[in-house]
């Protein structure tokens, strides 16, 4: 596999894959974050974001879904490891195991856009915040105390709140003592509390 891969870095902002583009390799994410979205017209939705060890493209595996249903892009300065996508379905038709590993892979992103489409649809301002701060910590960074390299602007686009809603609810969080914001670093102080603003909404 290794003659058929390349390592590619990209710098925050710059688009890594297009919408409707032919899917040539999988994207194995080896440092830093990518926003996935979905485009039309002049609007967009965030279905995810793919943080180090993710995969991006596994959905054009079927040769007749052989283009990208969705834009990526850097989140912030990222190193893709790109994976001839042939040698992918290669290996899925000779090799049970890493079929049945790629199957899980595609379970789990499918449960995290299914998740994240509830909270956008069915929660309040309170509620789309605390479920993104807890996905942050849990699922992106894996620890209470991360640095968010995610400006305020790009968090209201990733939870669906104005900019200004976004600023508002963080003071709250922080003054009721959910969380400790300190520049770039935040830090998750109360995660049952915060659970259950997402479960109230």
């Amino acid at each position: 596999m290794e003659r058929n891969q390349v390592i590619v870095e990209y710098k925050k902002g710059e688009v890594i894959v297009k919408q409707g583009t032919f899917t040539s390799h999988i994207l194995y994410i080896c440092e830093g974050l990518v926003k996935v979205f979905y485009e039309e017209g002049d609007q967009s939705l965030i279905l995810r974001i793919a943080s180090p060890k993710s995969l991006i493209g596994l959905t054009s595996l079927p040769t007749n879904q052989n283009i990208f249903q969705y834009t990526a892009s850097a989140y912030v300065n990222t190193t893709v490891k790109l994976i001839d996508i042939n040698i992918i379905r290669k290996l899925i038709l000779e090799n049970g195991r890493f079929a049945s590993a790629i199957i899980d892979v595609l379970s789990e992103v499918a449960m995290q856009k299914n998740g994240r489409f509830f909270c956008l649809n069915h929660r309040q301002a309170f509620g789309k915040l605390a479920d993104i701060i807890l996905c942050l910590a849990g699922n992106i960074f894996k620890t209470d105390k991360f640095e968010l390299l995610l400006s305020r602007k790009e968090l209201a686009e990733l939870s669906g709140m104005s900019t200004e809603s976004v600023i508002r609810t963080l003071k709250s969080f922080q003054d009721d003592g959910l969380i400790r914001i300190n520049g770039k670093t935040f830090e998750v102080i109360d995660p049952e509390g915060l659970m259950k603003i997402c479960h109230l909404g």
